[in-house]
């Protein structure tokens, strides 16, 4: 399955709910797992809060995912495709 990386960003709602985020977590832990997601998610310090780290079928269901997670208003993401090592050889490969 293709591997993604999320960045996330508590929105201000999201910090005044900041409680709530272990409970958050685990409902958006939830959608993937029934969207066929498997999803870590890892707390950071930096610029962005919170790092997830997905294997999803394809584009379209971590959309849903992601969607379904910042329809909530606690949270903004941005989601871009992971390459592996084999894939990357395959690049680097393919280069001309």
């Amino acid at each position: 399955m293709p591997t993604y990386i999320t960045l996330v960003n508590l929105t201000e709602q999201g910090i005044r709910n900041i409680k709530q985020v272990p409970d958050r977590i685990q409902e958006a832990l939830q959608i993937a797992t029934d969207l066929g997601v498997r999803f870590t998610p890892y707390m950071t310090i930096g610029p962005y809060d919170f790092v997830g780290i997905a294997e999803a079928p394809d584009d379209e269901t971590i959309a849903q995912v992601n969607l379904s997670i910042a329809s909530r208003g606690d949270v903004r993401t941005l989601t871009m495709p992971a390459f592996g090592i084999d894939e990357i050889g395959r690049i680097v490969e393919g280069i001309r």
